[in-house]
């Protein structure tokens, strides 16, 4: 029997040991990166509790469809480059709270991870909540037998974050998850009118981390307004701002994980 990930060449985890460091972010900028490369990519959001990913690609109001081999995903936009599944599009009412113990959330991931029909991708990006428990150990499970490519790991730049992070590489360790690298997300702060950046949390945690880790550092992504604004309307921002001060950064990134994954690398 032909499984719904038969035709993704490669897939990604988003992991960090804290909230609130920006997975969804990554996970959405690193998609529209892969897209503007001419890849086809697929988002599943298994942050059951906090789906951000709908409303970050402005399909939050669109419903999930059966069709014979499962779920169709969510489509992005007309030529199908970007496709997203999350419990946002299964609830009832947008403000539904998913008050559910650990084996009926583990159910759905395995059901995520199995039933949805993906089509050809080149990149599946798995998009996590915080942490290193029930839901983690689901999603790496369901997953192993289609080889993950391995995780990239997201903090910020204070050493509460990187703590955590910490812990998020010895998870990965222990579950034998490759880490591809470690992103240093709200590094600093460049002001919009002299260019001058302002280190709001301390830097270099991320870069320091990597380091001590023997782990590949990806990136610094600043904090940017211009960022926020279109992760909140739903907007392209790879697109529409290519002259902000994150869009080197995050399309670095997303250059590093294709060059990762060329031929030639292998």
């Amino acid at each position: 029997e032909r499984s719904n990930l038969a035709g993704v060449r490669h897939i990604l985890l988003v992991l960090s040991g804290k909230g609130g460091v920006g997975k969804s972010t990554i996970a959405t900028e690193l998609a529209l990166s892969l897209r503007h490369s001419g890849k086809k990519v697929g988002i599943l959001d298994v942050d059951l509790c906090g789906p951000s990913i709908p409303r970050m690609f402005k399909v939050q109001d669109n419903d999930v469809h059966q069709c014979d081999s499962g779920w169709v995903p969510v489509f992005v936009d007309q030529d199908k480059s970007i496709s997203l599944m999350s419990i946002g599009f299964l609830l009832e009412k947008p403000d539904d709270a998913v008050v559910w113990r650990g084996p009926k959330k583990n159910a759905l991931i395995k059901q995520f991870v199995a039933d949805v029909a993906w089509g050809e991708l080149d990149f599946l990006i798995v998009d996590t909540p915080p942490g290193t428990s029930d839901e983690h150990i689901s999603t790496v499970e369901a997953l192993r037998p289609y080889k993950p490519l391995g995780a990239i790991l997201v903090t910020t730049p204070q050493a509460v974050s990187v703590g955590d992070v910490r812990r998020e590489l010895t998870f990965c360790k222990k579950t034998g998850l490759r880490v591809l690298g470690i992103v240093e997300n709200m590094s600093g702060f460049v002001c919009p009118h002299c260019s001058e950046c302002t280190n709001i949390f301390s830097k270099g945690g991320g870069e320091e981390l990597a380091k001590h880790a023997g782990v590949p550092f990806l990136g610094s992504v600043p904090l940017d307004p211009q960022l926020s604004q279109s992760l909140e309307e739903g907007r392209d921002f790879i697109q529409e701002f290519p002259k902000s001060s994150a869009f080197p950064a995050l399309t670095h990134i997303a250059q590093q994980i294709l060059d990762g994954t060329s031929p030639q690398s292998s």
